[in-house]
């Protein structure tokens, strides 16, 4: 049996790292009375896998992790257990019991939605919206695995809705095509012809699709 944990990561722990959040929920798990799945070897560790890693910067309230338990149990009892362990800024929002067939998060993971906060700059980097969303082909330096590499970004794009104080944005989230909300952003000004104001990123949800190709929360998959 695995368990699947939609947590938060609230505005006090946005500059702790991805790598620092896994050692934190393994240090969690074991002060649980959850019976934990380990690994095999000289420093066995809990099984716990992330759907996405979360930018040093960035919050999010829609952040997925699973774990693989020894003994099967409830969701009542996953959700306790997990909440205890936790301190308020990393809140336990969510929890799903699935068996250990269940396919990995990060395969299914398709797309993501990002609330985007700007500081200044909100008009102009409107108007460049627009420009932007007519064309079919913009390209920008993405950071790939092997080197920089200019891509065109555009498709990766879902939606781009203006608000008052910036975007909602949905881009595509998969090992071969990613946009980060931070790159777009900064593509947006060059349009503009301006310098990028302080932005603050916050995630709101990450999609996979289902058998129709229609895009569903992550954890309802």
């Amino acid at each position: 049996m695995r368990v699947l944990y939609r947590f938060a990561k609230k505005e006090r722990l946005r500059f702790v790292s991805h790598l620092d959040l896994q050692r934190f929920m393994q240090r969690a798990l074991n002060r649980t009375g959850l019976k934990i799945a380990y690994s095999n070897g000289f420093n066995p560790h809990p099984i716990l896998s992330f759907a996405s890693a979360l930018a040093i910067g960035w919050t999010s309230e829609y952040e997925l992790f699973d774990v693989k338990l020894a003994e099967p149990i409830d969701r009542d009892t996953a959700l306790a257990e997990m909440r205890q362990a936790l301190p308020p800024d990393l809140p336990i929002l969510d929890a799903r019991l699935v068996d250990d067939r269940h396919p990995a998060l990060m395969g299914r993971l398709v797309m993501a939605d990002y609330d985007l906060g700007l500081a200044d700059g909100v008009k102009a980097l409107h108007e460049a919206a627009d420009a932007y969303w007519a064309q079919e082909t913009v390209l920008a330096m993405r950071k790939t695995k092997s080197g920089e590499k200019q891509t065109n970004i555009r498709p990766m794009s879902i939606f781009l809705e203006k608000k008052p104080s910036g975007f909602y944005a949905r881009l595509m989230l998969t090992e071969q095509e990613t946009l980060k909300p931070d790159l777009l952003l900064r593509t947006l000004a060059e349009i503009a012809g301006i310098e990028l104001p302080p932005v603050r990123i916050h995630r709101l949800l990450l999609l996979g699709q289902d058998a129709r190709g229609t895009a569903k929360p992550l954890l309802d998959l």
